[in-house]
């Protein structure tokens, strides 16, 4: 029998080129799913089981600086054949301890008999939380006939430093300073250590590390976690995130050795080394509490403390920095195996040429790293290696990939081995991306990535002296390790292949707790890009902590300039610390955590947008209310360039983009100054408005909520004014990115709404023979419309081309990313990137049918409904989807006429199926499911909790 725990584990491997091969054990998860949960509880008389607890979206998170978090949890049914399964109450504890939580002694919480369904974003209730505490939690319902349950499986937080005093520790760095104006990056990545005495092992040690740069820690010769490049990226010239580290289990009686390791990086990003509180080279902060007991009391006293400080002592480590962390100058790494110093974080080490710390006092604001960390997944090995004339050999990997390279290698000492990345096959470096090993006395050594991360698919190496064995080369995709929530296939092979490509991209593109746009030439968190990745991310993975934290990476930037002037003028840094042009408090830049790059209204526009998705889709009223006043703001910055209730062009070269990179964009120019943008970003400024109205009525203020919908309709109206053809029933230049702007915002008035939508038809599916016309930031605008519309016959004829411009055009070009432009071999450009990633939540609220109500948020109630027959030519499609209430599943197929469908709807949810009257079911088997009253032409019916296997009639009955 199949065990579910055991399947979702499987699903949760990212798989490469070979993913839909696994797909064929998909069909048992729903033909199964209601006998094959292996639930502990099941002895329970109650039909449910809490499981999967989170606390602020995390599993058993560290560190957190929350006062009040969050909790949450998912209903799994121990009726394997009921239907109708919820929750009722619930009645949550927390201890102090885990003995304590196993007595049922709640002696930090407990919250009682709550008369709720509500399963998450439940406030924590209890005591005043203390820092560098754990708490234990549990939690048990009663279900829908009010029957308890039994608990769940006991799950955990810990607590960082709540306030800012009680850091104690200084921010410490090397004596070597980076040198703006040498041609590369001068200064090592440093080493750290101190020595700790202990008169016994301790039970409870957490050390907090904050770096400007990435860091590792060690313990007595042992490296702490598997987290790689950390911590998640910040705008430093505002905050520092810092990790917890339990150490206690390194730690021992008498003498112990901390040290810390510092890679370069972001502390030279350009725009952050304006910053004048802090030196030109990577720091760190650390502080950490050494207690006897396991479970300290709020009085008790560490028996030692750990701080950072100028008793550190540093070294240069045989690591550098390959480049200068700049546009299309990210380089690689450099490891001179002369300079090793193997015992250098252990007490063996000779201490004698290392020399003091130094301090550097700076502002940052120090914060919780409250984002799963950055890991390695999917280890990848070379398809063919190839030996060149040149002497130098050509590495192929198989596919684009951004991560991590190990390669054995051989010479005589002083060999310096060189490695050059390319994503093209005919160059042998993209982007300047390469590292070097230099050969050490022992005449062999493994070069591997530490403090930074190439991209692309071949590898070019230079200076050895004999070809390379496969099992010599070994690659690992680097990424934020947030879970999957959704599994795909249909029987059509293209569709399947676009959306494992798109998965793929996705992945390699979500480095340090946001999006990059790309990962070799910028690493840039492009609003306008997240525009594009944003619902796919939602409907295929479990991101709710990853765009929080993106969220406040938005509040951090905002005041900054966007790109008016020279990038390194000072005039261009934060205004609250410099004396920049100064527009509005409400500017944003277009990139964040980064404020780098250019953009126009629709990037900064994702501080409206984003929020609202994640409140659609998760339910969190509270990121609505963190992020209002960021909201208020930009609206406040785009009005106060609007003229005649039309927004005006602002800014310089790189403000004002509306769509960007669609086909032949290069040979079209840029589009910032032409009226098709201003309509484009007028339109878009109306469903920002739009979008926000329904924030601050969600939220209950309605004096925002009358303004803005007044401001949209009054823009609404001088957009239609202005732009629209009425000969030809389009908006400005009758593109589908301007018809798509139009018809998402409601520009075009009831009566004349549907002939534009028609026009966008036409425009699909004549005057581009059914392939895309758009770029980012319309196709993306594009997508979401056709997706809210139901038009998954426009999408499937865009997404089935085989010809430029289009996605199966990547494929016949042997692409294994999805590119940045439609074409591919113009030079300077990515073939992976968040360009063109929109098709990626349609696969789910498609072509698979599990759909958002936009009346509920959460998934409390969410509608299923198949494509129509005719809209594509996909027989059948199946996909899994863990929302935030629990394993939704959907599988249709059609043959000889007849729908056949089956649907698994979690506990404690409701499902809305929507059908065609033509392709209407038989539901006498379920007494569960009723018909409710239609609607724009479908037959409607209810289905409670449970498994659901449905067959249409024949036609004529």
């Amino acid at each position: 029998m199949l065990n579910l725990p055991n399947l979702h584990h499987v699903f949760s491997q990212r798989q490469t080129l070979n993913m839909m091969n696994k797909f064929q054990i998909l069909p048992f998860l729903l033909v199964f799913f209601c006998s094959c949960l292996d639930v502990k509880a099941s002895k329970s008389r109650a039909s449910v089981v809490p499981v999967r607890l989170q606390c602020e979206y995390l599993e058993n998170p560290t560190g957190i600086d929350v006062p009040l978090p969050r909790l949450g949890w998912i209903l799994e049914a121990t009726d394997k054949t009921g239907f109708g399964q919820g929750q009722t109450a619930y009645r949550i504890l927390v201890s102090s301890t885990e003995k304590l939580l196993q007595k049922e002694n709640g002696d930090i919480w407990d919250s009682g008999w709550i008369d709720s369904d509500e399963t998450q974003q439940i406030q924590y209730g209890g005591v005043a939380l203390q820092s560098d505490r754990a708490y234990h939690w549990k939690v048990q319902v009663k279900d829908e006939n009010g029957v308890v349950s039994a608990w769940s499986e006991p799950a955990f937080w810990t607590t960082g430093l709540f306030d800012a005093s009680e850091w104690q520790a200084s921010w410490i760095g090397s004596g070597e300073l980076y040198n703006t104006a040498a041609p590369g990056n001068n200064i090592s990545d440093p080493w750290f250590r101190k020595t700790v005495e202990l008169s016994e092992k301790p039970r409870k040690a957490t050390l907090f590390v904050a770096s400007v740069g990435y860091h590792e820690l060690y313990v007595n010769g042992e490296r702490i976690g598997d987290e790689v490049l950390a911590p998640a990226v910040t705008d430093h010239t505002k905050r520092a995130r810092y990790v917890a580290y339990d150490i206690a289990d390194q730690l021992k009686r008498g003498t112990n050795v901390i040290a810390l390791w510092l890679g370069t990086s972001w502390s030279i990003f350009p725009p952050y080394i304006l910053q004048k509180d802090r030196p030109l080279t990577p720091i760190v902060i650390a502080q950490g509490a050494i207690y006897r007991e396991e479970f300290p009391s709020g009085e008790a006293k560490p028996m030692a403390v750990v701080a950072t400080d100028a008793s550190w002592i540093t070294h240069p480590s045989p690591n550098r920095l390959l480049g200068k962390w700049d546009f299309a100058k990210m380089g690689g790494e450099i490891w001179d195996a002369r300079k090793e110093l193997p015992q250098w974080n252990t007490l063996a080490c000779d201490e004698s040429d290392w020399n003091p710390a130094i301090e550097y006092p700076t502002t940052l604001a120090l914060s919780a790293q409250l984002v799963a960390g950055n890991r390695l997944f999917d280890e990848i090995t070379p398809v063919a290696i190839e030996a060149r004339p040149d002497g130098s050999y050509r590495v192929d990997m198989g596919v684009n990939f951004a991560g991590w390279t190990e390669i054995k290698v051989s010479g005589q000492p002083g060999d310096t081995i060189r490695f050059q990345y390319s994503e093209r096959q005919q160059d042998d470096m993209t982007f300047n991306l390469h590292s070097a090993y230099v050969v050490g006395a022992s005449g062999t050594g493994t070069f591997r990535n530490r403090f930074n991360y190439s991209s692309g698919r071949w590898i070019t190496i230079r200076g050895l002296k004999s070809k390379p064995a496969i099992q010599d080369i070994k690659g690992w995709m680097v990424r934020t390790d947030f879970q999957n929530a959704s599994q795909f296939e249909c029987s059509d092979s293209l569709q399947n292949w676009i959306y494992d490509r798109i998965r793929w991209t996705f992945e390699n593109l979500s480095l340090g707790g946001y999006i990059v746009d790309c990962p070799q030439r910028e690493r840039m968190g492009y609003g306008g890009d997240a525009h594009a990745t944003s619902e796919t991310g939602m409907f295929n993975y479990q991101l709710g902590a990853f765009y929080t934290k993106w969220m406040q990476d938005w509040r951090d930037v905002q005041g900054t300039e966007p790109m008016v002037g020279n990038m390194l003028d000072p005039n261009h840094a934060r205004k609250a610390v410099t004396s920049g042009r100064i527009w509005n408090n409400g500017v944003l830049p277009h990139t964040a955590p980064t404020y780098w790059g250019g953009g126009g209204p629709a990037w900064g526009g994702i501080v409206v947008t984003l929020p609202w998705f994640m409140y659609q889709h998760h339910g969190d009223k509270q990121v609505l209310e963190t992020n209002f006043h960021l909201i208020s703001e930009w609206l406040g910055f785009l009005q106060s360039h609007t003229k005649d209730n039309l927004l005006q062009r602002f800014g310089g070269q790189w403000d004002f983009l509306g769509d960007w990179l669609w086909p032949n964009a290069t040979a079209e120019g840029m589009n910032n100054d032409k009226p098709e943008t201003l309509c484009l970003n007028n339109a878009y400024y109306v469903f920002n408005l739009r979008t926000a109205a329904k924030i601050a009525r969600v939220l209950g203020k309605v004096a925002e909520a009358d303004q803005w919908e007044q401001q949209a309709s009054a823009s609404a109206q001088a957009v239609h004014t202005r732009y629209f053809n009425a000969g030809d029933d389009s908006y400005a230049d009758g593109s589908m990115a301007n018809l798509a702007a139009a018809l998402l915002a409601e520009i075009p008035p009831p009566a004349v709404r549907e002939r534009v939508m028609q026009r966008l038809e036409r425009e699909i599916l004549e005057v581009r023979k059914g392939h895309i016309h758009t770029g980012i930031t319309g196709g993306a605008l594009l997508f979401k419309l056709l997706r809210e519309a139901g038009r998954n016959d426009l999408i499937y004829s865009m997404v089935s081309q085989t010809t430029y411009p289009s996605w199966g055009y990547m494929k016949e070009n042997g692409a294994t990313t999805i590119w940045e432009m439609w074409e591919k071999d113009l030079p300077g450009h990515s073939l992976l990137h968040s360009s063109y990633l929109y098709p990626g939540a349609w696969y789910i609220d498609g072509l698979a049918g599990i759909k958002r109500d936009p009346e509920v948020p959460g998934f409390r109630r969410f509608i299923v409904r198949p494509p129509l027959a005719t809209a594509t030519d996909v027989t059948w499609a199946r996909a899994t989807f863990h929302s935030p209430q629990g394993l939704i599943g959907s599988y249709w197929s059609r043959e000889d006429g007849r729908l056949k469908l089956e649907i698994s709807v979690p506990p404690n949810s409701v499902a809305v199926l929507e059908l065609l009257p033509s392709e209407q079911i038989d539901r006498t088997s379920y007494g569960s499911m009723k018909e409710i009253p239609g609607r724009d032409g479908f037959l409607r019916y209810e289905l409670q909790p449970g498994h659901y296997r449905l067959t249409s009639q024949p036609a004529g009955l």
